[in-house]
């Protein structure tokens, strides 16, 4: 597709060798970026959102293995026609954090089968599959405000059963999701907080890492002002 030749010709005409670098410092891409910023990407997606065959430049842009274009391609892809198995095979794709929360942010969130495989990924072996299910959870959270509080409940037992996982950017889902849910509300803010302390009690050095973050910054003047908690 036409289209698509020219997005990547073009994000190809800006790569920036040290943006490059800066990106690699931050565990960004896997040698496969071109040091292009988000802005950029956003405004290019903006450009291209009424293109009728957006879907199509999406999933071309995809199949690219350039890490800017997949993230283009998630900001394209419209979510209706995006199936489940397709989910399957980009999260298994996912070789970096910032892939997998820019996807599951832009596209996957809004599919309307996100929660079920939020949970399913959460169970996953694989470090980025699983970061994906408790990142889709943290999605939840955020940005579904006015949908049940329950499924938050359960978001919470999925944390405090995986708590033990010492890998970087899996403890680091965990602790971002038990975060945002003490964060949600007031009703959850002490829910969370006593699971925090639970996994803290656990006593692997995942389980208290992940549980100090998150009961520093649910216990802050600054969460239990702004939930009038305080």
């Amino acid at each position: 597709m036409k289209e698509s030749v020219a997005i990547i010709e073009y994000l190809q005409s800006l790569e920036n060798i040290e943006n490059q670098a800066g990106m690699k410092r931050f565990a960004i891409g896997n040698n496969n970026t071109l040091g292009v910023s988000m802005p950029v990407l956003r405004t290019l997606a903006k450009e291209y959102k009424k293109n009728p065959a957006r879907h199509e430049i999406a999933m071309e842009l995809w199949k690219s293995n350039i890490h800017e274009a997949m993230i283009l391609a998630s900001m394209l892809a419209i979510p209706q026609r995006f199936t489940a198995n397709e989910m399957d095979a980009w999260t298994h794709v996912f070789y970096s954090w910032d892939l997998c929360d820019q996807v599951c942010g832009n596209l996957f969130q809004k599919t309307n089968y996100f929660i079920e495989k939020a949970f399913e990924y959460s169970h996953a072996t694989e470090p980025f599959v699983k970061r994906t299910g408790f990142v889709l959870m943290v999605q939840y959270t955020v940005h579904h405000k006015k949908a049940d509080d329950a499924l938050c409940l359960q978001f919470l037992d999925r944390i405090e059963a995986e708590a033990w996982d010492n890998r970087n950017f899996v403890k680091k889902a965990l602790n971002w999701c038990l975060r945002q849910i003490g964060k949600r509300n007031a009703y959850l803010h002490p829910i969370a907080l006593a699971c925090a302390y639970r996994i803290r009690q656990q006593g692997s050095a995942a389980a208290r890492w992940i549980a100090s973050g998150a009961i520093k910054e649910l216990e802050s003047e600054a969460v239990l002002k702004r939930l009038k908690l305080a």
